[in-house]
């Protein structure tokens, strides 16, 4: 059975299936699957047949562009792609075609990746789980009942599912991590800049936000991840990230954080957090277990002011946004609105501080573990668990562990390690310095990672003949 881009590389190559016969796997198993959890919003059929058949060509020439060739892949909906709706989730956006592909999205193409389509996310992508008033909720393959989280929800539940080999997404407060960790799959969150974005929707948190990936293995992610990196004069930032690398460590020091301040953390997410940590500490790893190393209620603060003040702005951007737009986006906006001028510009230099700060942490230590996410999936409708191990948790608990990471612009990798009693998969968050993705990346490789797939999610009977991506 083949899972992973790797595998159906070597296949693709060898003749044993064709890049057009696994796009129509593809789509057989979304008409059949999809139903049920509701992660893809539009798709591009015959684009996609298209560049399959371009890709079969290729490949009968012998002239493969790379591993992506004639893979098939999913867009987040708030990447833009040429000639495939981009609704960002919003009514107000509901009939925009984009007529050019953001850069990542034209990387992967001229890799000879094939764009399949898109998929949900919550409005405007603030939200941790997936709904919205156009396309509704999106549901986890492990449990339908409950939600893949968010904003990469659609992204992460596709891939979990099979309905495709890996997805592209966007991180700007955890939004691939948290996907990642509950729905059992490897979610990359690379350093600001490391992947040069151009020609996409106005900006509504700052530079927090990166281009990233939802995979079944981090050599998955190594792949996409090479496709789409690099810089572009046009994007400023890039430059920058391409010029940052770092000798790799003779022994990795690695700060470990169980809990940040008195937020509560599921128990079987805290255990198996522990339980990685005891692992790399056997692997010869300088494990050390500390507290929460910045001001949370300070990053909270900034994560709030900037995203409330963008939402803010998009009202004034999009005509006719505020009158179709969310109850949550109107909330957002209204809040957004009511701040100073001074607040936003004191929350753009509390960032500055910050990630100043957490540079010198990166000289003490070469990663910092958490958990992805505190609590275990919850109801696919609710925007936010209400209970985490028996206390009371507000909108932002569950994503405890991630939002100080894009506000510092640093790389992250979200890795699965265990499941629940309940079967639900359970993640790990491991964090570099700014510019040290492929250090990151390089010992993620390393580690055993837990394959998890969705055995709950459907009956027996709708699972036979299409699970995985076999040979013919």
């Amino acid at each position: 059975m083949l899972e992973q881009i790797g595998d159906i590389a070597v296949a693709l190559r060898s003749g044993d299936i064709t890049a057009e016969r696994l796009l129509i796997r593809c789509l057989e198993r979304i008409e059949r699957l999809d139903p049920a959890l509701n992660s893809f919003v539009s798709i591009d059929k015959d684009g996609a047949l298209h560049a399959a058949r371009d890709s079969d060509k290729r490949f009968a020439e012998g002239s493969a562009r790379s591993d992506l060739e004639g893979i098939p892949l999913s867009i987040k909906d708030n990447i833009l792609v040429k000639g495939v709706p981009a609704t960002w989730g919003s009514r107000a956006f509901e009939h925009f075609v984009p007529d050019r592909d953001e850069l990542p999205v034209a990387r992967l193409r001229q890799a000879g990746a094939v764009i399949l389509g898109k998929t949900n996310v919550p409005e405007l992508t603030l939200e941790g789980y997936t709904d919205n008033d156009l396309f509704g909720v999106t549901r986890n393959p492990f449990d339908p009942r409950l939600t893949p989280g968010g904003s990469s929800g659609g992204a992460a539940a596709g891939v979990a599912a099979g309905l495709v080999p890996a997805a592209i997404g966007t991180d700007g407060g955890g939004s691939i991590r948290r996907p990642a960790s509950h729905t059992g799959l490897v979610g990359w969150k690379p350093s600001i800049g490391r992947i040069a974005r151009l020609w996409g929707f106005p900006s509504i948190l700052s530079d927090f936000e990166v281009v990233g990936t939802l995979t079944r293995s981090v050599g998955d992610a190594c792949i996409l991840d090479a496709a789409m990196k690099g810089p572009d004069r046009r994007d400023r930032r890039s430059l920058v990230a391409s010029a940052t690398s770092l000798p790799k460590p003779s022994k990795l020091r690695i700060l470990y954080v169980p809990r940040f301040g008195r937020g509560p953390v599921d128990p079987e997410v805290a255990a198996a957090t522990a339980a990685f940590a005891n692992q790399l500490a056997l692997c010869d790893a300088e494990v050390t277990e500390g507290q929460v190393f910045f001001d949370l209620e300070q990053a909270n603060s900034i994560w709030r002011v900037v995203s409330r003040a963008g939402v803010d702005y998009m009202m004034q951007y999009c005509d006719g946004l505020q009158a179709v737009a969310g109850t949550s986006v109107r909330a957002m906006a209204q809040d957004g609105r009511s701040m100073l001028a001074s607040t936003y510009a004191g929350a753009l230099e509390k960032a500055v501080a910050m990630r100043c700060a957490l540079a010198a942490l990166f000289h003490e230590y070469d990663l910092v573990l958490t958990a992805s996410a505190a609590s275990l999936p919850w109801a696919a409708e609710k925007p936010y668990p209400e209970e985490i191990d028996g206390q009371a948790a507000g909108p932002r608990d569950h994503a405890i562990f991630t939002g100080w990471v894009n506000i510092a612009g640093l790389p992250a990798v979200s890795l699965p390690v265990a499941t629940s009693r309940s079967g639900l998969p359970i993640g790990v968050q491991l964090v570099a310095g700014f510019g040290c993705d492929d250090q990151l990346l390089d010992f993620a490789q390393t580690q055993t990672i837990l394959s998890c797939r969705p055995e709950m999610a459907f009956p027996p009977e709708q699972l036979d003949g299409v699970t995985g991506y076999p040979s013919e």
